[in-house]
């Protein structure tokens, strides 16, 4: 009800509605009336919270006035009424048998009732397993409180009700705090446990749920930390000992409890959240053959599923066998059968194990943990961390984990589950002899008995039965290789003109064949050939181009650009060779090759593509269509930011859009194809637009979406342009990289980057590249606490941009500069600077830059000691930020609210915007990391909690340590006073 709304009813919008869960009050409809004294709202909330029921005026008097009512308490309470029934409808106040009762009501007119019936609704979503449901409906219920219960309503009455009803919401609160833990949101519920406890500090049951909380999201110190402090409170305030739960749950933390590992499973399958996974892709109608390598791999799974006659083990079983030997089709329907045994889900993915680019484990790690219903804001960004969630998460459940297409067994350790009742299945090339425990399967060609079979059940009996010598040839021809077989019986089930003979012909034809049909991988390329030999001249200019393409998949925008074909006639023909197999549709307007399949794609086009100049074209074209659209997203953006008339020029467009999240769902959607095709440019003449591609999807990193993937490139593209003797280029690649590295607080590193990017882009002369690398470089400075040497840096990028007539990179900078003014104490001349950069950002809308300008005020106007107009920037920045998904923006400005607030002495709040830091990450690394830690310990400790408070130092001191950072010496100063007792 915040904002004064009233509840949501459910019949008549002019109804009457009615608040006590706040200030009372009264609506008919969406208008408020006006509920007089508040000794007549007094009488008002007497009278909605008996629910109906009539109360005498003895009791009403008792009501308002207690034991000491006015000589004249009656004839008020008769005038209190009266007014009443002239604001309310006729009939809703009524008097009988000498007191009053409210009727009539409609459904949810009440917020309380409403707030009981959604409580009701949670309890038995609760009982049925449906967390997800039940977590829903109580922030819906906890939402009714708008404020203090009957909020200055005098009379005992009155007081008992809002203790009486704070407590539920208390009571309500603990409850979805309880499923936010089992439905793995630590992490998030961190944050609002440490504000809760610092409200409600003598509250063990939400010492119980921090406890947890901070357990289960890896802080093991901090948690024992809430534990003594928790002690030390109750002994000094109430001379007790904590309840026995939390002292078991002190000792269960200090033994490593693997039960505190995870929450307990379910006991009934959630409608919203896929915790029990059904991932596995679909088996094939026609499964043929296998009969053996069938037995053998359910086997080996019903050792995993043991039902308590046999013992329970982890099962891994690993099939290998050359491209196109069925090994996926085998698993799929292996782990089909299976299914039954595994009824906590089924995980799949394929691992691009023979791509150029394998899936890296940490990806494939986040996916599966958010299958299994973990949040994002859970999930921890190394790989060793996330390795060991999942098989927190996976204890206790039987689970069928696929892993399809490994490269080898490193790639696949991380993935596997670490306990019985799981099982998985491996496809790869190789023979994984070093996957220690392994089932190992050799998957050979099918037998020619199986081979018929096959073809038999695509073709059709009647069509093979009259010509079976001829499928013999067609599946010889084949080699045997299910997916030859398969790709062959399905041209000629779609051609009901030929005959098994016409096709066996062309099959005789060994012009029409590789000639390593016999031996290896290069089988695969025989049955391909088939397929390609099938297409229309247009349907294999596209199968050969699309090829070309690096990525994980393409979209039919990028392909059009690919093929430089309008939209309509691309997607025709991606769906016809989608039709063929030679090109899946991973989803919607998007397509990919299996990695086989763009292999020989390739070939096909180094082979047949004329004149040979196209194949550069057409990649030419996909660089040109992203480095337009990027651009188009950077313009909306940052509006005003004149860096994409600096890029190179280019002649294919990219798309339009009038809206930024629909450019920003285009940029994170587009990450991985963008980033490749960035890279493939490397090797070629297209170096200066890929760099310019990658400096104008600097969102991807700044956002903290795709850091690594986009370090990865700026480090390739430097290289690239070093070999190339391209200096303009080198030096805005090395921009790019600088960028990277001062997100991520690694600022040796970035200083050393952007001195070499200055040189560079001073010889050539690119005011472009020098101004934003003087920006960093006053950046660098910064951080490096050289205030005073930052200032000529700041001042060279204003001095820079404004001769290219750049306003928005100005403002940044002096934004910057006042960064600079703060820290050799010049507050005043900060906040101008600050001010000076708010005002010109604001000329161009509500842009990140205009975020970054509030954030920059608030930092100078906190120092000068104006903690309220801070406060008021810093909540505009973070709105601002979190609209344009910069999570590590998001986080940094809330550790700045943390500060303002810890400054005012508002501990509680300090330690709660702290906890959201922490969860968002910020910008700057560990170092910034170390900084919240630091702030978060001060809170804490000023809360009494010292030993968190303690334990949040020692992390921050480790933190420094590691980074060389200066700030250390005062880690150790917090520290030393705990140390010396």
């Amino acid at each position: 009800m915040a904002g004064g709304r009233p509840p949501a009813g459910r019949e008549d919008p002019a109804a009457l509605r009615f608040g006590v869960l706040g200030p009372v009050r009264a609506w008919r409809g969406d208008a408020p009336l006006a509920t007089g004294s508040p000794q007549q709202r007094a009488l008002l909330a007497a009278l909605l919270l008996r629910e109906g029921r009539t109360a005498t005026a003895a009791e009403l008097i008792d009501a308002l006035w207690g034991e000491d009512p006015p000589s004249q308490a009656l004839a008020a309470l008769r005038t209190y009424a009266s007014r009443l029934r002239k604001i309310l409808e006729p009939g809703v106040l009524v008097s009988e048998s000498g007191g009053y009762a409210v009727r009539g009501l409609g459904e949810g007119a009440l917020d309380l009732t409403a707030a009981q019936d959604l409580a009701a609704e949670a309890e038995k979503a609760r009982s049925a397993g449906d967390l997800c449901h039940a977590r829903d409906v109580l922030r819906r219920a906890l939402a009714l409180w708008d404020g203090e219960v009957l909020a200055g309503v005098p009379g005992p009455y009155a007081e008992a009700q809002r203790v009486r009803l704070e407590e539920w919401r208390l009571q309500l609160l603990e409850t979805r705090l309880d499923m936010d833990l089992e439905q793995g949101c630590h992490a998030e519920a961190v944050s609002e446990l440490t504000a809760l406890t610092a409200a409600h500090p003598l509250r063990e049951r939400l010492r119980e749920l921090l406890m947890l909380a901070l357990y289960r999201s890896g802080r093991q110190a901090e948690a024992l930390a809430v534990y003594a402090d928790t002690r030390r409170l109750l002994a000094d305030e109430l001379g007790v000992d904590p309840r026995p739960g939390l002292q078991e749950l002190q000792q269960r933390i200090l033994r490593a409890d693997p039960g505190l590992a995870e929450p307990p499973a379910p006991t009934a399958e959630s409608a919203v959240t896929p915790l029990r996974p059904a991932q596995l892709p679909a088996t094939v109608p026609d499964f043929t053959g296998r009969a053996s390598f069938v037995r053998e791999l359910s086997d080996v799974l019903a050792a995993a599923s043991g039902d308590g006659t046999a013992s329970r083990v982890m099962a891994v079983s690993a099939l290998a066998g050359i491209g196109g030997v069925g090994k996926t089709t085998l698993a799929v329907h292996v782990a089909h059968q299976a299914r039954a045994a595994f009824p906590d889900g089924q995980l799949y993915v394929d691992l691009q194990g023979a791509g150029a680019r394998p899936a890296e484990p940490e990806t494939v790690l986040g996916s599966f943990l958010r299958a299994l219903g973990t949040a994002d804001s859970a999930i921890p960004d190394s790989l060793e961390e996330r390795a060991a969630l999942y098989r927190s998460v996976l204890d206790g459940r039987r689970v069928l984990v696929l892993l399809d297409n490994a490269r080898d067994a490193a790639q696949v350790r991380p993935l596997l589950p670490g306990t019985d009742g799981c099982a998985a299945l491996v496809t790869a090339r190789v023979r994984m002899v070093d996957l220690a425990g392994a089932h190992l399967v050799d998957l050979d060609v099918m037998s020619p008995e199986e081979a018929l079979a096959l073809f038999t059940k695509i073709v059709g009996e009647e069509r093979v039965a009259s010509e079976r010598e001829a499928a013999l040839d067609v599946v010889g021809a084949c080699g045997f290789l299910p997916l030859a077989i398969r790709i062959a019986a399905s041209r000629l089930a779609a051609r009901r003109t030929w005959t098994v003979s016409v096709l066996a012909a062309k099959l005789a034809d060994e012009r029409r064949r590789l000639d390593e049909l016999q031996a290896g991988d290069l089988a695969v390329k025989a049955t391909f050939e088939l397929g390609y030999g099938q297409l229309e001249p247009a349907q294999a200019r596209a199968f050969r181009l699309l090829g070309l393409a690096d990525g994980p998949d393409i979209s039919l925008a990028a392909a059009a650009a690919v093929l430089d074909l309008p939209a309509e006639d691309t997607e025709d023909l991606l769906e016809s060779l989608v039709d063929t197999s030679l090109l899946e549709s991973a989803a919607p307007g998007r397509y990919r090759f299996h990695d086989l399949v763009r292999l020989y794609a390739r070939a096909c086009a180094e082979r047949d593509e004329h004149p040979p100049g196209e194949r550069g074209a057409a990649l030419s074209r996909l660089l040109d269509f992203y480095l337009a659209t990027a651009a188009g997203v950077y313009a909306i953006e940052r509006p005003g930011d004149r860096l994409v008339d600096g890029l190179e020029p280019t002649e294919y467009p990219g798309l339009a859009f009038t809206e930024g999240p629909a450019a920003l769902d285009w940029l994170y959607s587009e990450a991985a194809p963008l980033l490749a095709c960035v890279r493939q440019a490397a090797e070629s003449d297209r170096l200066r637009r890929a760099v310019d591609l990658l400096w104008a999807a600097k969102d991807l990193t700044e956002s903290g979406a795709n850091s690594h993937q986009y370090e990865t490139t700026a480090r390739a593209m430097c290289e690239a342009t070093r070999s190339a003797g391209d200096t303009l280029a080198e030096g805005r690649a090395r921009t790019v990289l600088t960028d990277v590295l001062l997100v991520s607080g690694r600022i040796p590193q970035a200083e050393e980057e952007s001195r070499l990017a200055m040189r560079l882009a001073e010889s050539v002369k690119d005011a472009v590249a020098v101004s934003w690398v003087a920006n960093s470089l006053g950046l660098i400075c910064l951080h490096q606490g050289r205030h005073g040497d930052s200032k000529p840096f700041f001042e060279q990028a204003i001095a820079g941009f404004r001769a290219l007539c750049n306003r928005p990179p100005e403002a940044t900078a002096l934004c910057n500069l006042s960064r600079a003014h703060l820290g050799v104490g010049d507050v005043s001349q900060a906040v101008d600077f600050a001010r000076r950069g708010l005002a010109a950002h604001a000329e161009f809308g509500r842009t990140v830059r205009l975020a970054n300008s509030h954030y920059a005020l608030g930092i100078a106007l906190n120092r000068a000691g104006r903690h309220t107009e801070a406060l008021g920037h810093f909540s505009e920045a973070l709105t601002i930020f979190s609209a344009h998904r910069q999570r590590l923006w998001e986080g940094t400005t809330n550790f700045r609210i943390a500060e303002v607030h810890l400054g005012a002495q508002r501990p509680a709040q300090a330690a709660q915007h702290a906890e959201q830091a922490l969860a968002l990450g910020c910008i700057g690394g560990d170092r910034m990391l170390g900084n919240v830690l630091t702030l978060l310990g001060r809170a804490l400790s000023s809360l009494e909690q010292t030993d968190r408070a303690r334990a949040c130092w020692n992390k921050a001191l480790r933190l420094y340590e590691q980074e060389g950072a200066e700030e250390a010496s005062e880690a150790r100063a917090l520290l030393a006073p705990a140390s010396a007792a």
